[in-house]
């Protein structure tokens, strides 16, 4: 049974270099519009604030999301808030998204990695950018030169730390070897696990902290295509797992974790939530929401302590093998197709290793 305590979002470090945030982070990518119509600037800022305020402090953005208006917005609501108790997560390296196609067109020179972080300084309406990540790896520039860059911006001041998304462990490994990398930031939830393999061994082995993104499979968990439609204009509707056939098979998946929440009296999204908060003290996720009480619900998963047996019993309430359509889209980088809907999902990394 899990043991429920008083509501207190803990301190994490993230990598070995002295980076702390809150257990507890928060993906502002839905505010502008990341798989449905956003919200209007006064909420965005209202939510964030929101989420200050309940202990939060651990914000993540993009120069991509909502092509540079999340960061006008992050950076809006910066200024009603403390700046050095807030940590800014922010992103580079995606020059141009057809979000009809996901054709991508990634850029990770060095002239174009400067670019990128004064216009999101200038964005941000900050002095410096407590971590800052390239987004998608460019496999025609050495990642070498790319980190060389970002190493020269961390002596210069404008950037604090340095992270990595979405990249193999021999990227990763190269990266680290130029300058320690911070953090990765990897889509982990309970139905999609491929970096526990390789990923998760090699960042506690080099002592850097890991950002899971979607940690609640996009909403899957919060109910979205199962106790709630998902709206006409929905991103998702083209997700492979939210495919009409993949769904009907998934739901069987949303009713086990549902019955495990009502046994240890908590919601579905505070289980999934919870079992990745007890994955490691290096842990810190990123569920964004667009709503005030979705916000408050994810709080509300750091009250729960798991036993290990319940964890396991989480975990094998989803086994992989029963996951219906792969995590992603669809995504292609200049000539490079990066087709999730026809592969398993460990070959997401075929992509990333290649080598540069």
């Amino acid at each position: 049974m899990a043991e429920v305590q008083s509501i207190h979002i803990p301190r994490v470090k993230l990598g070995n270099q002295g980076f702390e945030v809150s257990k507890l982070g928060f993906g502002c990518a839905n505010l502008t519009g990341a798989y449905a119509a956003g919200v209007s600037e006064e909420e965005g800022i209202s939510i964030i604030k929101h989420a200050f305020n309940k202990g939060i402090t651990f914000f993540d953005t993009s120069d991509i999301y909502g092509l540079n208006a999340n960061e006008i917005l992050v950076g809006k609501a910066l200024k009603q808030l403390p700046r050095k108790k807030i940590q800014i997560a922010t992103k580079f390296g995606v020059e141009k998204l057809d979000m009809n196609t996901f054709d991508m067109k990634i850029n990770g020179t060095p002239s174009y990695v400067r670019s990128c972080c004064e216009a999101s300084l200038k964005r941000l309406g900050v002095e410096y950018i407590d971590l800052y990540y390239q987004h998608r790896v460019d496999t025609t520039v050495s990642i070498e030169d790319t980190m060389g860059e970002l190493k020269k911006l961390v002596k210069e001041g404008k950037v604090k730390y340095i992270g990595l998304s979405e990249a193999s462990s021999d990227t990763i490994k190269r990266a680290h070897a130029v300058h320690p990398i911070t953090a990765v930031q990897m889509e982990w939830s309970l139905w999609t696990r491929d970096i526990e393999e390789e990923i998760i061994p090699l960042c506690r082995e080099l002592g850097i902290g890991i950002v899971p993104y979607s940690p609640l499979g996009r909403g899957f968990f919060g109910g979205k295509g199962v106790v709630e439609n998902l709206p006409a204009d929905s991103l998702l509707n083209t997700h492979p797992r939210y495919q009409a056939q993949n769904l009907e098979k998934n739901k069987k998946i949303y009713e086990r974790i549902e019955n495990l929440a009502k046994k240890h009296q908590c919601s579905p999204v505070q289980l999934a939530l919870a079992w990745i908060f007890q994955q490691g003290n290096d842990v810190a996720p990123i569920p964004g929401t667009t709503k005030i009480k979705n916000l408050d619900q994810n709080v509300g998963a750091l009250a729960l302590r798991l036993e290990e047996r319940v964890l396991k019993e989480i975990s094998d309430a989803v086994p992989i093998e029963d996951v219906a359509g792969t995590h992603h889209f669809n995504e292609t980088y200049g000539k490079v197709t990066w087709k999730f809907s026809n592969t398993p999902p460990k070959d997401r990394f075929k992509y990333l290793s290649l080598k540069n």
